[in-house]
């Protein structure tokens, strides 16, 4: 096999709540993640050497500042084979907007090229490289719903929450994660999530209660300083959404939807004001 294309979905998240800042720097955080239908399609061809990569938003830099290229890199620091690849992009997931997508388009890279190169490398190998690019790759190797803990990476996998509506709302601006962790205040997070309780939830999938348990504790420093997102939020709920949260560090706002109709309708209203709105579904996971 020359080449490969593997289609990388977006998240969001369900609940997201931090202990601690970590002496590393990171944050201890607990969080559950849930994949939905909004891909980014990635080609990786196999070379004979080197790395290249293209992309069709401009706003992307097609060279070792993406991720996609460091996950390529990584690989082959432990694949044992000689080699190369070309890696073209094709992006639907929003950037800088909360839902994963570079982290995705790494998980992506990984699996493709872990696959033209014979399977040389196992999970657990996989898993530790994803490791190295950040905490949501490892999430995005299987997918699916599942419980994260620690820096995000430690992942217990939760029954498959599938074919929920969920429309997305992405405003035209850009909000950095990293700025949303160093302004976070650990005293003033609002109402954090009751993890455990979401979680029986879900083994229950018992859609009411998740909808309107959903917590995200960085929505205390996003919303403050961007106030339209909780006016979205608040539209979601009057044009007939279940619950209503922000996805990862925003500025993505979601909102659960009981039926398809009524997501839809919601869908056309948002589109008179905002270009990125999306009506997704919850998909399950995939063998690594």
């Amino acid at each position: 096999m020359k080449e490969i294309t593997i289609s990388m979905p977006a998240k969001i998240n369900i609940s997201i709540n931090v202990k601690n800042k970590l002496a590393s720097g990171y944050h201890s955080v607990e969080m559950i993640m849930q994949t939905i239908d909004l891909f980014d399609v990635i080609i990786v061809e196999k070379t004979q050497s080197g790395i290249s990569i293209q992309c069709d938003n401009s706003e992307l830099p097609n060279d070792q500042r993406n991720i996609a290229w460091k996950a390529a890199e990584l690989f082959f620091t432990k694949c044992p084979y000689e080699g190369g690849a070309k890696i073209n992009i094709k992006k639907n997931i929003p950037i800088a907007a909360g839902l994963g997508g570079g982290s995705s388009d790494a998980a992506g890279v990984l699996k493709a090229l872990n696959v033209l190169y014979s399977n040389c490398l196992k999970d657990i190998q996989l898993i530790q490289l994803s490791r190295q690019l950040g905490s949501d790759v490892t999430f995005f190797l299987s997918g699916g719903t599942q419980y994260a803990k620690g820096k995000g990476d430690e992942l217990t996998k939760l029954p498959d929450l599938e074919g929920v509506h969920v429309l997305l709302v992405k405003p035209d601006f850009p909000v950095s994660t990293q700025w949303v962790y160093n302004n976070l205040d650990l005293n003033s997070l609002g109402e954090r999530p009751n993890t455990y309780k979401l979680i029986n939830a879900i083994e229950a999938m018992d859609i009411n209660y998740i909808a309107m348990n959903m917590r995200n504790v960085l929505e205390s420093v996003t919303l403050k300083e961007y106030p339209e997102l909780q006016t979205i939020m608040d539209r979601l709920m009057e044009l007939g959404a279940m619950g209503s949260r922000m996805s990862g560090s925003g500025p993505t706002i979601f909102g659960i939807f009981p039926d398809a109709s009524s997501a839809e309708a919601a869908k056309e209203e948002f589109l008179k004001q905002y270009t990125n709105v999306y009506h997704t579904m919850t998909i399950g996971r995939w063998e690594e």
